[in-house]
């Protein structure tokens, strides 16, 4: 286990009981927040590919097809 997990296991174990679900609740925000940017760069690569592909040329190409 790293340092910064031993110190955070630490301190966990150093706060009352009746903080744990504010722990828990910090925890998660910072996991949503992650999640959401990889949300995010999943939607830019997506439009990306998109505008790409979306073109005058293409539709023309494939409406004669």
């Amino acid at each position: 286990m790293n340092a910064g997990k031993s110190i955070l296991i630490k301190l966990i174990d150093e706060i009352p009981e009746s903080q744990i679900p504010e722990v828990i609740d910090f925890i998660m925000f910072l996991k949503n927040k992650q999640d959401n940017q990889i949300f995010k760069d999943l939607i830019s690569a997506s439009e990306s590919s998109i505008d790409f592909w979306n073109n005058d040329i293409d539709d023309e190409v494939w409406n004669n097809v």
